[in-house]
């Protein structure tokens, strides 16, 4: 493992440094993730050649980053992200160095790095992995450990208080004690970084394998309220009756729990926000608190938050859905109609992950979750989409030129009673043909007053 092999097209790409008399590094990442056995394709380059001079080298070069030394070469249809040697001035906006200075050495370079595990360098010609901050060590003991003073290198760049977290939810890994103290000393610094870059760090970390101990870690430092202040009613809100944690540790727990059954983004940030809005609605009584109608005051907050983040409009929508309809309360004795409502409802796509959702929440509050009433609804639900029965307007046996045909003129009456039909077919399906809903769709104009 004292070697990192190095693909065929990385060797040509370097020999075209040592053919000039420069030198190429493979950093961070990729050589951390081999030395623990992880696969990883994701390259990030360093040399001591200047940027013009990279740019010299070869044909295709784009400079991404030029005036912090990065540019991206394209080569043999690959795309190469290559920094120099370069040490950084002070951070006076806590984001970004006030300037940057090329140095020809490597071991200046990884001083300026943010962790020990990300500090390694790699040789891209022989492969010889160079340690220079113990970050061997730091890796056996499971550690993320900040180089040097770790307020400085959180005051240089107040991401790297998210980055350390994310790290510890992808690789189960401990953040060492001066790390962890100053990401909560450093924490308001990060109301200094944009919310595209802490929402890239925060959807990492909860699709991560273990984002209930990152997300430990957040709430201990005091970080957490600081990027999701959304949560400070959360922190501590009792519940009472079968919840056995407060709301906050609650919505950790129910995070973690989702790895088990989701995969998708959208599925791990509900689990996180489901309860949201219990601070805001809360009521106390003598041996519990009640929260009536948290999840709809859960969507409008889930909304607020994801937009803040610049969580795309698909994202805010499905997520804010989820958080909606979570408390839905299937029992058996509920009729078939009661069945397609809720279809109609909740969007037959959504269902999937409405139940996935709903099975964290069950884990997160009794440690296992008991499947058997939503394994039935599910059942069921397939029971009705294989009759085809209808479930939309679109469903209907009739639209809206044939309701014209009888005299309804266009707009909301149209609307109004493809609506009606529609709610008469979810209770009888038997009522969905033509003729019928013709005949329903006369009488309904002569309910609202209106004759023909």
């Amino acid at each position: 493992m004292n070697v990192l092999p190095i693909p065929p097209v990385i060797r040509r790409f370097a020999q075209h440094f040592a053919n000039a008399g420069f030198s190429l590094y493979i950093v961070g990442g990729a050589v951390r993730d081999h030395l623990l056995g992880l696969k990883s394709e994701d390259y990030d380059f360093t040399t001591d050649a200047l940027p013009k001079e990279v740019m010299k080298l070869f044909k295709h070069v784009i400079p991404t980053g030029i005036e912090h030394g990065t540019v991206t070469v394209h080569f043999e249809k690959q795309s190469f992200e290559v920094t120099t040697f370069r040490s950084e001035a002070e951070y006076l906006d806590g984001r970004h160095p006030s300037s940057v200075s090329f140095i020809p050495s490597l071991e200046e370079d990884l001083k300026r790095r943010d962790f020990t595990i990300n500090a390694f360098a790699a040789d891209c010609q022989s492969g010889r992995i160079i340690d220079l901050h113990e970050g061997r060590k730091d890796l056996k003991n499971r550690t993320i450990r900040a180089i040097g003073d770790p307020r400085q290198r959180f005051a240089e760049d107040a991401l790297r208080i998210l980055r350390a977290a994310r790290i510890a939810a992808k690789l189960n890994f401990s953040i060492e004690e001066r790390t962890l103290a100053a990401m909560g000393e450093m924490r308001e610094n990060l109301n200094k970084v944009s919310a595209e870059r802490i929402r890239d760090e925060l959807f990492k970390l909860v699709l991560a394998d273990h984002p209930g101990r990152a997300l430990a870690y957040l709430r201990e430092q005091g970080v957490l309220t600081v990027i999701l202040p959304e949560f400070k009613g959360s922190d501590g809100l009792y519940q009472g009756g079968m919840h056995h944690e407060d709301v906050l540790s609650h919505s950790i727990s129910t995070c973690q729990a989702s790895v088990m059954y989701a995969t998708s983004l959208e599925v791990r940030l509900a689990s996180l926000l489901h309860d949201i809005g219990k601070s805001e609605v809360v009521v106390p009584t003598d041996d519990r608190n009640t929260f009536n109608k948290h999840e709809v005051a859960g969507e409008r907050i889930t909304q607020s938050l994801l937009r803040r983040l610049k969580a795309s409009n698909e994202q805010v929508k499905l997520v804010s859905h989820l958080v909606r309809h979570h408390m839905f309360d299937y029992q058996s004795d509920w009729s078939d109609s009661a069945v397609r409502r809720f279809i109609t409802r909740v969007g037959l796509e959504f269902i999937p992950r409405l139940f996935q959702l709903r099975i964290a929440d069950q884990i997160a509050i009794h440690g296992k979750a008991d499947t058997s009433l939503i394994d039935e609804l599910g059942n069921r639900i397939d029971a009705i989409i294989e009759a085809r029965d209808a479930l939309s307007i679109k469903d209907l046996a009739v639209n809206g030129n044939d309701l014209m045909s009888l005299g309804i003129p266009k707009g909301q009456r149209i609307g109004a009673t493809l609506t009606y039909l529609l709610d008469t077919v979810l209770d009888d399906p038997g009522q969905n043909n033509r003729e019928q809903l013709l005949d329903l769709a006369q009488k309904y104009q002569s309910l609202l007053g209106f004759t023909s």
